[in-house]
Protein backbone atom coordinates (compact mmCIF):
# COMPACT_ATOMS: atom_id res chain seq x y z
CA UNK A 1 0.00 0.00 0.00
CA UNK A 2 2.69 2.53 0.72
CA UNK A 3 4.33 1.64 -2.65
CA UNK A 4 1.34 2.66 -4.23
CA UNK A 5 1.16 5.96 -2.56
CA UNK A 6 4.53 6.45 -3.45
CA UNK A 7 3.80 5.77 -6.87
CA UNK A 8 0.89 8.08 -6.65
CA UNK A 9 2.78 10.57 -4.98
CA UNK A 10 5.77 10.80 -7.99
CA UNK A 11 2.95 11.02 -10.54
CA UNK A 12 1.23 13.60 -9.18
CA UNK A 13 4.95 15.71 -8.98
CA UNK A 14 5.50 14.63 -12.19
CA UNK A 15 2.50 15.78 -13.53
CA UNK A 16 2.57 18.84 -11.54
CA UNK A 17 6.32 19.36 -12.83
CA UNK A 18 5.13 19.17 -16.31
CA UNK A 19 2.88 21.54 -16.12
CA UNK A 20 4.84 24.27 -14.26
CA UNK A 21 7.78 23.33 -16.69
CA UNK A 22 5.32 24.87 -19.81
CA UNK A 23 5.15 27.95 -18.43
CA UNK A 24 8.75 29.23 -19.04
CA UNK A 25 8.35 28.91 -22.89
CA UNK A 26 4.63 30.23 -22.58
CA UNK A 27 5.83 33.52 -20.44
CA UNK A 28 8.36 33.50 -23.22
CA UNK A 29 5.85 32.86 -26.05
CA UNK A 30 3.13 35.54 -24.39
CA UNK A 31 5.60 38.31 -24.72
CA UNK A 32 6.87 37.96 -27.82
CA UNK A 33 3.12 37.36 -28.93
CA UNK A 34 2.33 41.48 -27.78
CA UNK A 35 5.92 42.58 -29.99
CA UNK A 36 4.26 40.24 -32.97
CA UNK A 37 0.62 41.85 -32.22
CA UNK A 38 1.95 45.81 -32.09
CA UNK A 39 4.26 44.85 -34.61
CA UNK A 40 1.72 44.00 -37.11
CA UNK A 41 -0.98 46.56 -35.85
CA UNK A 42 1.08 49.39 -37.06
CA UNK A 43 2.24 48.29 -40.14
CA UNK A 44 -1.13 47.37 -41.14
CA UNK A 45 -2.08 49.56 -44.30
CA UNK A 46 -5.25 49.96 -42.73
CA UNK A 47 -3.54 51.22 -39.47
CA UNK A 48 -1.68 53.96 -41.65
CA UNK A 49 -4.62 55.15 -43.86
CA UNK A 50 -5.99 55.75 -40.66
CA UNK A 51 -2.64 57.07 -38.78
CA UNK A 52 -0.61 58.47 -41.78
CA UNK A 53 2.34 59.99 -39.31
CA UNK A 54 2.78 56.10 -38.94
CA UNK A 55 3.98 55.47 -42.36
CA UNK A 56 7.04 57.40 -41.65
CA UNK A 57 10.18 54.78 -42.34
CA UNK A 58 11.99 54.74 -39.62
CA UNK A 59 8.71 54.09 -37.55
CA UNK A 60 7.86 50.95 -40.05
CA UNK A 61 11.57 49.73 -39.57
CA UNK A 62 10.92 49.59 -35.64
CA UNK A 63 7.57 47.65 -35.84
CA UNK A 64 8.65 45.69 -38.73
CA UNK A 65 11.58 44.78 -36.32
CA UNK A 66 9.12 43.86 -33.76
CA UNK A 67 6.90 41.31 -35.59
CA UNK A 68 9.89 39.72 -36.64
CA UNK A 69 11.54 38.86 -33.67
CA UNK A 70 7.84 38.59 -32.00
CA UNK A 71 7.53 35.77 -34.27
CA UNK A 72 11.00 34.09 -32.68
CA UNK A 73 8.92 32.05 -29.91
CA UNK A 74 6.62 30.91 -32.37
CA UNK A 75 8.60 29.42 -34.97
CA UNK A 76 11.33 27.73 -32.67
CA UNK A 77 8.52 26.56 -30.10
CA UNK A 78 9.55 23.32 -30.44
CA UNK A 79 12.87 23.21 -29.43
CA UNK A 80 12.09 25.39 -26.37
CA UNK A 81 9.90 23.29 -24.81
CA UNK A 82 12.57 20.54 -25.39
CA UNK A 83 14.95 22.53 -23.24
CA UNK A 84 12.67 23.88 -21.01
CA UNK A 85 11.07 20.99 -19.54
CA UNK A 86 14.14 19.03 -18.35
CA UNK A 87 15.77 22.35 -17.37
CA UNK A 88 12.37 22.97 -15.35
CA UNK A 89 12.16 19.24 -14.10
CA UNK A 90 15.63 18.44 -12.83
CA UNK A 91 17.43 19.34 -9.69
CA UNK A 92 20.80 20.09 -10.23
CA UNK A 93 22.95 20.60 -13.52
CA UNK A 94 19.95 22.36 -14.93
CA UNK A 95 22.77 23.85 -17.78
CA UNK A 96 23.49 20.69 -19.16
CA UNK A 97 19.85 19.39 -18.79
CA UNK A 98 18.46 22.30 -21.09
CA UNK A 99 21.66 21.20 -23.49
CA UNK A 100 21.03 17.68 -23.69
CA UNK A 101 17.25 18.93 -24.34
CA UNK A 102 18.53 20.79 -27.44
CA UNK A 103 20.93 18.22 -28.70
CA UNK A 104 18.30 15.73 -28.29
CA UNK A 105 15.67 17.40 -30.33
CA UNK A 106 17.98 17.70 -33.30
CA UNK A 107 18.92 14.33 -33.33
CA UNK A 108 15.47 13.22 -32.62
CA UNK A 109 14.71 15.09 -36.20
CA UNK A 110 17.97 13.97 -37.59
CA UNK A 111 17.02 10.61 -36.75
CA UNK A 112 13.76 10.53 -38.34
CA UNK A 113 15.17 11.91 -41.69
CA UNK A 114 17.31 9.45 -41.77
CA UNK A 115 14.70 7.20 -41.61
CA UNK A 116 12.73 8.38 -44.45
CA UNK A 117 15.28 8.55 -46.72
CA UNK A 118 16.49 5.09 -46.18
CA UNK A 119 13.00 4.33 -46.83
CA UNK A 120 12.29 6.33 -49.62
CA UNK A 121 9.59 7.86 -47.61
CA UNK A 122 10.74 11.52 -47.70
CA UNK A 123 8.22 13.63 -50.02
CA UNK A 124 9.15 16.40 -52.52
CA UNK A 125 8.77 19.62 -51.30
CA UNK A 126 5.65 20.13 -53.40
CA UNK A 127 3.96 16.97 -51.12
CA UNK A 128 5.26 17.49 -47.87
CA UNK A 129 2.28 18.87 -46.72
CA UNK A 130 0.09 15.94 -48.02
CA UNK A 131 2.69 13.74 -46.35
CA UNK A 132 3.01 15.42 -42.88
CA UNK A 133 6.22 16.71 -42.85
CA UNK A 134 7.69 19.26 -42.46
CA UNK A 135 11.28 21.83 -42.39
CA UNK A 136 12.59 21.85 -38.85
CA UNK A 137 15.69 23.42 -37.89
CA UNK A 138 16.60 22.99 -41.78
CA UNK A 139 15.72 19.03 -41.65
CA UNK A 140 12.95 17.71 -43.34
CA UNK A 141 11.10 15.42 -40.90
CA UNK A 142 7.61 14.48 -39.44
CA UNK A 143 5.33 17.92 -38.87
CA UNK A 144 5.22 16.53 -34.69
CA UNK A 145 4.57 19.88 -33.66
CA UNK A 146 5.47 21.19 -29.90
CA UNK A 147 4.82 17.44 -29.06
CA UNK A 148 8.31 16.50 -30.63
CA UNK A 149 9.64 18.71 -27.95
CA UNK A 150 7.49 17.59 -25.46
CA UNK A 151 8.58 14.00 -26.27
CA UNK A 152 12.23 15.14 -26.23
CA UNK A 153 11.95 17.20 -22.81
CA UNK A 154 10.00 14.17 -20.72
CA UNK A 155 13.08 12.08 -22.15
CA UNK A 156 16.08 13.85 -21.49
CA UNK A 157 14.63 14.31 -17.65
CA UNK A 158 14.23 10.75 -17.44
CA UNK A 159 17.84 10.31 -18.69
CA UNK A 160 19.37 13.25 -16.58
CA UNK A 161 17.94 11.56 -13.73
CA UNK A 162 19.29 8.05 -14.27
CA UNK A 163 22.87 8.90 -15.44
CA UNK A 164 23.54 12.39 -14.34
CA UNK A 165 26.14 10.44 -11.24
CA UNK A 166 27.12 7.61 -12.97
CA UNK A 167 30.58 6.74 -12.58
CA UNK A 168 32.88 4.95 -16.03
CA UNK A 169 35.97 3.24 -15.45
CA UNK A 170 38.96 5.58 -14.91
CA UNK A 171 39.75 4.88 -18.92
CA UNK A 172 37.10 6.72 -19.31
CA UNK A 173 36.26 8.52 -16.10
CA UNK A 174 36.13 11.81 -18.90
CA UNK A 175 33.37 11.25 -20.15
CA UNK A 176 31.55 10.22 -16.53
CA UNK A 177 28.59 11.94 -14.47
CA UNK A 178 26.90 15.28 -16.13
CA UNK A 179 29.54 14.64 -19.44
CA UNK A 180 27.56 11.86 -20.08
CA UNK A 181 23.94 13.21 -20.18
CA UNK A 182 24.36 14.49 -23.52
CA UNK A 183 26.22 11.63 -24.87
CA UNK A 184 23.24 9.15 -23.88
CA UNK A 185 20.51 11.42 -24.76
CA UNK A 186 22.22 11.72 -28.57
CA UNK A 187 22.12 7.77 -28.58
CA UNK A 188 18.83 7.13 -27.29
CA UNK A 189 17.28 10.00 -29.31
CA UNK A 190 19.03 8.89 -32.32
CA UNK A 191 16.99 4.98 -31.53
CA UNK A 192 13.92 7.16 -30.34
CA UNK A 193 13.68 9.20 -33.75
CA UNK A 194 13.50 5.82 -36.07
CA UNK A 195 10.68 4.64 -34.23
CA UNK A 196 9.27 7.47 -34.80
CA UNK A 197 7.61 7.34 -38.15
CA UNK A 198 6.23 3.75 -37.67
CA UNK A 199 4.41 4.61 -34.27
CA UNK A 200 3.57 8.38 -35.07
CA UNK A 201 0.35 7.22 -37.01
CA UNK A 202 -1.48 5.88 -33.82
CA UNK A 203 -0.14 8.60 -31.75
CA UNK A 204 -1.44 11.18 -34.07
CA UNK A 205 -4.88 9.53 -34.44
CA UNK A 206 -5.65 10.06 -30.56
CA UNK A 207 -4.37 13.51 -30.45
CA UNK A 208 -6.84 13.81 -33.93
CA UNK A 209 -9.73 12.02 -32.22
CA UNK A 210 -9.52 14.52 -29.17
CA UNK A 211 -9.61 17.28 -31.57
CA UNK A 212 -12.09 15.24 -33.44
CA UNK A 213 -14.25 15.17 -30.09
CA UNK A 214 -13.95 19.24 -29.11
CA UNK A 215 -13.79 20.49 -32.60
CA UNK A 216 -17.40 18.31 -33.57
CA UNK A 217 -18.35 20.20 -30.22
CA UNK A 218 -19.23 23.14 -32.10
CA UNK A 219 -19.67 26.17 -29.46
CA UNK A 220 -19.67 23.65 -26.86
CA UNK A 221 -15.91 22.50 -27.75
CA UNK A 222 -14.90 26.13 -26.43
CA UNK A 223 -17.40 25.82 -23.18
CA UNK A 224 -15.76 22.18 -22.39
CA UNK A 225 -12.52 23.76 -23.08
CA UNK A 226 -13.07 26.93 -20.66
CA UNK A 227 -15.21 24.90 -18.19
CA UNK A 228 -12.64 22.02 -18.12
CA UNK A 229 -9.32 24.90 -17.51
CA UNK A 230 -11.16 26.05 -14.78
CA UNK A 231 -11.69 23.19 -12.79
CA UNK A 232 -8.64 21.73 -13.19
CA UNK A 233 -6.47 24.76 -11.76
CA UNK A 234 -7.19 24.06 -8.03
CA UNK A 235 -4.66 20.91 -8.85
CA UNK A 236 -2.21 22.79 -11.09
CA UNK A 237 -2.77 20.22 -13.84
CA UNK A 238 -4.90 22.75 -16.31
CA UNK A 239 -1.55 23.56 -18.22
CA UNK A 240 -1.38 20.40 -19.82
CA UNK A 241 -5.03 21.29 -21.07
CA UNK A 242 -4.39 24.30 -22.08
CA UNK A 243 -0.75 22.70 -23.47
CA UNK A 244 -2.82 20.25 -25.98
CA UNK A 245 -5.34 22.97 -27.24
CA UNK A 246 -2.83 25.86 -27.93
CA UNK A 247 0.11 23.59 -29.61
CA UNK A 248 -1.18 20.60 -30.73
CA UNK A 249 -4.47 19.29 -33.29
CA UNK A 250 -6.56 19.37 -30.54
CA UNK A 251 -6.97 22.78 -30.99
CA UNK A 252 -7.21 22.24 -34.63
CA UNK A 253 -5.35 22.60 -37.77
CA UNK A 254 -5.24 24.65 -40.63
CA UNK A 255 -3.59 25.85 -43.80
CA UNK A 256 -1.44 29.31 -43.58
CA UNK A 257 0.64 30.37 -46.02
CA UNK A 258 0.58 26.89 -47.56
CA UNK A 259 1.85 25.33 -44.58
CA UNK A 260 0.40 23.15 -42.21
CA UNK A 261 0.05 24.55 -38.94
CA UNK A 262 -1.97 22.82 -35.99
CA UNK A 263 -2.94 24.45 -32.46
CA UNK A 264 -5.06 26.85 -31.72
CA UNK A 265 -2.35 29.55 -30.83
CA UNK A 266 0.06 28.61 -33.29
CA UNK A 267 -2.97 28.86 -35.90
CA UNK A 268 -3.24 32.75 -34.41
CA UNK A 269 0.26 33.62 -34.49
CA UNK A 270 0.61 32.13 -38.24
CA UNK A 271 -2.26 34.49 -38.98
CA UNK A 272 -1.10 37.64 -37.30
CA UNK A 273 2.60 37.03 -39.04
CA UNK A 274 1.26 36.84 -42.04
CA UNK A 275 -1.20 39.16 -41.70
CA UNK A 276 -4.08 36.86 -42.64
CA UNK A 277 -7.62 37.30 -41.20
CA UNK A 278 -8.11 35.57 -37.66
CA UNK A 279 -9.40 32.08 -37.73
CA UNK A 280 -12.74 32.21 -35.29
CA UNK A 281 -12.27 28.31 -34.75
CA UNK A 282 -8.58 29.27 -33.48
CA UNK A 283 -9.73 32.37 -31.16
CA UNK A 284 -12.58 30.10 -29.92
CA UNK A 285 -10.19 28.45 -27.73
CA UNK A 286 -7.80 31.83 -26.31
CA UNK A 287 -7.62 34.89 -24.84
CA UNK A 288 -11.35 35.93 -25.92
CA UNK A 289 -13.01 33.51 -23.86
CA UNK A 290 -11.78 34.48 -20.86
CA UNK A 291 -12.15 38.22 -20.65
CA UNK A 292 -15.58 38.12 -19.69
CA UNK A 293 -14.54 36.58 -16.76
CA UNK A 294 -10.86 37.50 -15.89
CA UNK A 295 -11.74 41.37 -16.60
CA UNK A 296 -15.35 41.52 -15.86
CA UNK A 297 -16.40 38.72 -13.76
CA UNK A 298 -13.23 38.10 -11.23
CA UNK A 299 -13.16 42.36 -10.35
CA UNK A 300 -16.68 41.99 -9.41
CA UNK A 301 -15.96 39.33 -7.18
CA UNK A 302 -13.95 40.84 -5.26
CA UNK A 303 -16.46 44.26 -5.28
CA UNK A 304 -18.88 41.66 -4.10
CA UNK A 305 -16.73 40.69 -1.18
CA UNK A 306 -15.56 44.24 -0.20
CA UNK A 307 -19.22 44.63 0.11
CA UNK A 308 -20.35 41.99 2.10
CA UNK A 309 -17.40 42.35 4.50
CA UNK A 310 -17.85 43.85 8.06
CA UNK A 311 -17.34 48.15 7.87
CA UNK A 312 -14.63 47.87 10.08
CA UNK A 313 -12.40 45.02 8.01
CA UNK A 314 -13.09 46.56 4.39
CA UNK A 315 -9.71 48.72 4.85
CA UNK A 316 -7.52 45.88 6.12
CA UNK A 317 -8.75 44.12 2.82
CA UNK A 318 -8.73 46.72 0.24
CA UNK A 319 -5.48 45.93 -0.55
CA UNK A 320 -5.46 42.53 -0.84
CA UNK A 321 -8.63 42.87 -3.30
CA UNK A 322 -6.82 45.05 -5.53
CA UNK A 323 -3.86 43.56 -6.32
CA UNK A 324 -5.48 40.10 -6.82
CA UNK A 325 -7.76 42.47 -9.79
CA UNK A 326 -4.18 44.13 -10.77
CA UNK A 327 -2.80 40.88 -11.08
CA UNK A 328 -6.13 39.46 -13.09
CA UNK A 329 -6.39 42.81 -15.25
CA UNK A 330 -3.01 42.42 -16.71
CA UNK A 331 -1.47 39.65 -16.56
CA UNK A 332 -4.32 37.38 -16.32
CA UNK A 333 -3.18 35.81 -13.22
CA UNK A 334 -6.36 35.02 -11.18
CA UNK A 335 -5.68 32.48 -8.33
CA UNK A 336 -5.25 35.49 -5.85
CA UNK A 337 -9.27 36.28 -6.59
CA UNK A 338 -10.13 32.61 -7.44
CA UNK A 339 -8.89 31.22 -3.73
CA UNK A 340 -10.32 33.57 -1.57
CA UNK A 341 -13.29 32.08 -2.53
CA UNK A 342 -12.74 28.24 -3.90
CA UNK A 343 -12.03 26.55 -0.10
CA UNK A 344 -14.56 28.13 1.67
CA UNK A 345 -17.31 27.20 -0.99
CA UNK A 346 -16.85 24.78 -3.63
CA UNK A 347 -20.17 25.55 -5.11
CA UNK A 348 -19.02 28.64 -6.26
CA UNK A 349 -16.06 28.13 -7.79
CA UNK A 350 -18.09 25.82 -9.64
CA UNK A 351 -20.63 28.69 -10.81
CA UNK A 352 -17.39 30.42 -12.07
CA UNK A 353 -16.41 27.50 -13.76
CA UNK A 354 -19.17 27.76 -15.61
CA UNK A 355 -19.71 31.14 -15.95
CA UNK A 356 -15.70 30.46 -17.66
CA UNK A 357 -17.21 27.97 -20.07
CA UNK A 358 -20.16 30.02 -21.07
CA UNK A 359 -17.97 32.95 -21.95
CA UNK A 360 -16.15 31.01 -24.18
CA UNK A 361 -18.97 29.82 -26.09
CA UNK A 362 -20.62 33.23 -26.26
CA UNK A 363 -17.39 34.97 -27.45
CA UNK A 364 -16.94 32.00 -29.98
CA UNK A 365 -21.08 32.21 -31.51
CA UNK A 366 -20.52 35.98 -31.69
CA UNK A 367 -17.27 35.05 -34.25
CA UNK A 368 -14.96 37.64 -31.65
CA UNK A 369 -11.40 37.19 -32.72
CA UNK A 370 -9.11 38.13 -30.34
CA UNK A 371 -6.36 35.65 -29.76
CA UNK A 372 -2.79 34.98 -27.26
CA UNK A 373 -2.46 33.78 -23.75
CA UNK A 374 -3.65 35.83 -20.95
CA UNK A 375 -6.66 36.98 -21.43
CA UNK A 376 -6.68 40.57 -19.71
CA UNK A 377 -6.27 43.75 -20.64
CA UNK A 378 -3.28 44.20 -22.44
CA UNK A 379 -4.54 41.19 -24.99
CA UNK A 380 -7.76 43.01 -25.44
CA UNK A 381 -5.95 46.16 -26.61
CA UNK A 382 -3.60 44.74 -28.33
CA UNK A 383 -4.92 41.97 -30.26
CA UNK A 384 -9.06 43.46 -30.22
CA UNK A 385 -8.95 47.28 -30.44
CA UNK A 386 -5.35 47.94 -32.15
CA UNK A 387 -6.61 45.19 -34.68
CA UNK A 388 -9.39 46.73 -35.94
CA UNK A 389 -13.07 46.34 -35.46
CA UNK A 390 -13.11 43.57 -37.85
CA UNK A 391 -11.84 41.43 -34.04
CA UNK A 392 -15.53 42.89 -32.77
CA UNK A 393 -13.91 43.88 -29.49
CA UNK A 394 -16.74 45.80 -28.93
CA UNK A 395 -18.72 42.91 -27.84
CA UNK A 396 -16.61 41.94 -25.05
CA UNK A 397 -17.17 44.98 -23.66
CA UNK A 398 -20.92 44.39 -23.78
CA UNK A 399 -21.11 40.88 -22.89
CA UNK A 400 -18.39 42.04 -20.02
CA UNK A 401 -21.03 43.54 -18.83
CA UNK A 402 -23.51 41.30 -18.31
CA UNK A 403 -21.18 39.04 -16.44
CA UNK A 404 -20.51 41.74 -14.36
CA UNK A 405 -23.44 41.89 -13.11
CA UNK A 406 -23.96 37.99 -13.02
CA UNK A 407 -21.28 37.18 -10.96
CA UNK A 408 -21.71 40.75 -8.43
CA UNK A 409 -25.33 39.20 -7.31
CA UNK A 410 -24.36 35.47 -7.74
CA UNK A 411 -22.12 36.04 -5.10
CA UNK A 412 -23.06 38.43 -3.38
CA UNK A 413 -26.10 36.76 -2.77
CA UNK A 414 -24.24 33.70 -1.86
CA UNK A 415 -21.99 34.90 0.94
CA UNK A 416 -24.82 36.78 2.45
CA UNK A 417 -27.09 34.02 2.16
CA UNK A 418 -24.87 31.36 3.89
CA UNK A 419 -22.90 33.51 5.83
CA UNK A 420 -19.55 32.90 3.52
CA UNK A 421 -16.73 33.47 5.53
CA UNK A 422 -14.90 35.00 3.51
CA UNK A 423 -12.27 37.81 3.74
CA UNK A 424 -13.51 40.25 6.25
CA UNK A 425 -16.60 38.68 7.29
CA UNK A 426 -14.50 37.17 10.58
CA UNK A 427 -16.31 37.77 13.50
CA UNK A 428 -13.97 40.42 15.25
CA UNK A 429 -12.09 37.98 18.31
CA UNK A 430 -9.99 39.58 21.97
CA UNK A 431 -6.74 40.44 20.44
CA UNK A 432 -7.76 40.27 17.06
CA UNK A 433 -6.21 43.05 16.02
CA UNK A 434 -2.78 42.87 17.99
CA UNK A 435 -2.54 39.27 15.51
CA UNK A 436 -3.11 40.92 12.32
CA UNK A 437 -0.43 43.74 13.07
CA UNK A 438 2.05 41.48 14.47
CA UNK A 439 1.30 38.82 11.74
CA UNK A 440 1.48 41.80 9.23
CA UNK A 441 5.43 41.49 9.06
CA UNK A 442 5.97 37.82 9.23
CA UNK A 443 3.56 37.62 5.57
CA UNK A 444 5.31 35.55 3.33
CA UNK A 445 8.19 34.50 6.25
CA UNK A 446 10.34 31.96 5.09
CA UNK A 447 11.47 30.56 7.77
CA UNK A 448 8.07 30.68 9.34
CA UNK A 449 6.39 29.00 6.40
CA UNK A 450 9.18 26.50 6.06
CA UNK A 451 8.87 25.86 9.94
CA UNK A 452 4.84 25.41 9.43
CA UNK A 453 5.28 22.71 6.19
CA UNK A 454 7.16 20.47 9.22
CA UNK A 455 10.88 21.76 8.72
CA UNK A 456 13.11 21.25 6.06
CA UNK A 457 13.52 17.72 7.02
CA UNK A 458 10.04 16.95 6.20
CA UNK A 459 10.48 17.99 2.39
CA UNK A 460 11.45 15.64 0.04
CA UNK A 461 10.86 18.17 -3.29
CA UNK A 462 10.32 22.33 -3.39
CA UNK A 463 9.36 23.75 -6.66
CA UNK A 464 6.93 26.39 -8.03
CA UNK A 465 5.00 27.64 -10.74
CA UNK A 466 3.42 30.90 -11.36
CA UNK A 467 1.39 31.35 -7.94
CA UNK A 468 1.83 28.57 -5.66
CA UNK A 469 4.22 26.23 -3.91
CA UNK A 470 4.72 22.60 -5.35
CA UNK A 471 5.83 20.27 -2.63
CA UNK A 472 6.16 16.25 -1.89
CA UNK A 473 6.59 16.49 2.01
CA UNK A 474 7.30 13.06 4.27
CA UNK A 475 4.24 13.54 6.60
CA UNK A 476 1.35 15.51 5.78
CA UNK A 477 0.32 15.87 9.13
CA UNK A 478 3.44 17.90 10.18
CA UNK A 479 1.46 20.44 7.90
CA UNK A 480 -0.05 23.30 9.68
CA UNK A 481 -2.25 24.77 8.18
CA UNK A 482 -3.50 27.34 10.25
CA UNK A 483 0.09 29.10 10.15
CA UNK A 484 0.79 28.88 6.06
CA UNK A 485 -2.60 31.40 5.94
CA UNK A 486 -1.38 33.64 8.70
CA UNK A 487 1.84 33.77 6.65
CA UNK A 488 0.05 35.00 3.80
CA UNK A 489 -1.16 31.76 2.29
CA UNK A 490 -4.30 32.08 -0.08
CA UNK A 491 -5.24 28.62 0.03
CA UNK A 492 -4.07 24.64 0.79
CA UNK A 493 -4.42 21.83 -1.95
CA UNK A 494 -3.64 18.57 -0.43
CA UNK A 495 -3.21 16.50 -3.96
CA UNK A 496 -2.80 13.13 -1.47
CA UNK A 497 -0.90 11.74 1.25
CA UNK A 498 2.22 13.46 0.32
CA UNK A 499 1.73 16.23 -2.52
CA UNK A 500 0.68 19.60 -1.90
CA UNK A 501 0.11 22.85 -3.32
CA UNK A 502 0.53 26.24 -1.10
CA UNK A 503 -0.82 28.79 -2.94
CA UNK A 504 0.86 32.35 -2.30
CA UNK A 505 0.39 34.78 -5.60
CA UNK A 506 2.50 36.24 -8.09
CA UNK A 507 5.77 36.77 -5.31
CA UNK A 508 6.07 32.89 -4.83
CA UNK A 509 9.49 32.91 -6.57
CA UNK A 510 10.84 35.32 -4.38
CA UNK A 511 9.51 33.17 -1.12
CA UNK A 512 10.87 30.18 -2.42
CA UNK A 513 14.11 31.51 -3.39
CA UNK A 514 14.26 32.82 0.25
CA UNK A 515 13.01 29.28 1.58
CA UNK A 516 15.92 27.52 -0.26
CA UNK A 517 18.27 29.88 1.02
CA UNK A 518 16.88 29.07 5.00
CA UNK A 519 17.17 25.64 4.32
Amino acid sequence: MSQKKSLKSRLWAFFQGIGKTFMLPVALLAFMGLMLGIGSSFTSPTTIETFPFLGNDILQAIFSWMSTVGGFAFTYLPVLFAMAIPLGLVRSEKGVAAFSGFVGYVLLNLAINFYLTLTDQLAAADAMRTAGQGMVMGIQTIEMGVLGGIITGIIVYLLHNKFCEIKLPDAFAFFGGPRFVPIITALVMSVVGVAIPMIWPIFAAGINGIGSIIQGSGVFGPFLFGFGERLLLPFGLHHILVAMIRFTEAGGTQVVNGETISGALNIFYAQLQAGLPFSPDATAFLSQGKMPSFMFGLPAVALAIYHTARPENRKKIKGLLISGVIATLVTGITEPIEFLFLFISPALFLVHAVLTGLGFMIMAMLNVTIGNTDGGILDFLIFGVMQGFKTKWYLVLAVGAAWFATYYFVFRFAITKWNLKTPGREEAKAGAEETATSSKGTSHNAERILAALGGKENIETLDNCITRLRLVVKDMSKVQDDVLKECGALGIVKLDDHSLQVIIGPQVAILKAQMEKVA
